[in-house]
């Protein structure tokens, strides 16, 4: 493994130009709901609405000129597809992403006015469709997390949370393919061991549980949540030995508490976000984080990508 804290550091230098430090925010009313001291970091307010920048520049940035010539190419659900049509569009390379149909049309939209191409097809056939189209372009492919220069850029992350709240107790962190926590969980343990690093995953689609009860990555039945960012079957190789080295645990949301967690985000934390990045306050409202009530708790909030429409599903929702 090559993933350091020194190598998360650099990525915080090469990406600076192009991202933006997100806030790490204070929010004592949600303290009664959660039993905690709850800080959020705010990714949904980055430059593209999502974490994902920080991984696609970092990586993008550190390819050659003949490279970014032939074009790049990205499977994604959206945010990491929107991080990398962005980056290309300010590097001048041409992207082409490959979405699920399942994808929020808001998502789609979005790449597609940033001039990448958008390519769909079944959710479990993204990666495959990508790396044909590679070939047949010769371009590169930059992967959404299964790749060390992609989880260097997620771990910068992790170092703001550290830099912002020196005496954060714990960090849950959303979780699909694990580049967000695998970057994180690497950064955190690198500058502070005694910080507790969770994983919160669907429990539709629990990879990394499943992978971690084995002793190996697994790979999980294709099932639907309402977590649409969320929807890896399985942990990236590469991904997974950094999470298995420096993750304290992980939570399996049921969608009736995500659901809770994200109608609490936006009507009383006043945070407009997309459901997968509530899933970690939803680890709290079922029961599975255990935390106290003077423990600070900082709850990664990893995009913003939602439509108008998506909202209606919270109608008939309680906190």
């Amino acid at each position: 493994m090559s993933l350091t804290l020194e190598k998360i550091f650099e990525a915080k230098n090469r990406i600076a130009p192009y991202t933006t430090r997100t806030p790490l925010i204070r929010l004592e009313k949600l303290d009664e709901y959660l039993g905690c001291q709850v800080y959020l970091k705010a990714e949904c307010m980055q430059i593209t609405g999502a974490f994902k920048l920080r991984g696609a520049v970092n990586k993008i940035r550190m390819l050659t000129p003949e490279q970014l010539s032939c074009g790049i190419v990205a499977a994604s659900s959206g945010n990491h597809g929107k991080a990398v049509a962005y980056t290309a569009k300010k590097l001048g390379a041409k992207a082409t992403i490959v979405m699920p149909y399942t994808a929020p049309a808001i998502k789609v939209n979005a790449i597609k006015e940033l001039g990448a191409e958008v390519v769909q097809c079944e959710t479990s056939e993204r990666f495959d469709v990508a790396e044909r189209i590679c070939g047949e372009k010769n371009a590169t492919m930059v992967p959404p997390y299964n790749d060390e220069e992609i989880m260097a850029g997620q771990g910068t992350a992790g170092i703001e949370i550290l830099e912002q709240c020196p005496e954060i107790d714990t960090i849950i962190v959303p979780v699909s393919g694990g580049g967000l926590i695998g970057g994180v969980s690497t950064a955190v343990k690198g500058m502070d061991n005694s910080v507790k690093v969770y994983g919160a995953e669907p429990a539709a689609l629990p990879r990394y549980s499943a992978s971690l009860a084995a002793g190996k990555p697994v790979k999980v039945e294709q099932k639907k949540s309402i977590a649409d960012a969320l929807v890896s079957q399985m942990p990236g190789d590469q991904c997974y030995p950094y999470v298995a080295a420096n993750v304290d645990g992980f939570f399996d949301v049921e969608d009736e508490y995500l659901l809770k967690a994200w109608k609490l985000l936006l009507t009383e934390g006043k945070i407009f976000c997309e459901p997968s990045s509530a899933i970690t306050v939803g680890a709290v409202l079922q029961g599975l984080a255990k935390v106290k009530k003077d423990e600070k708790v900082c709850f990664l909030i990893s995009g913003g990508s939602a439509g108008l429409d998506q909202l209606k599903v919270l109608e008939d929702v309680t906190i």
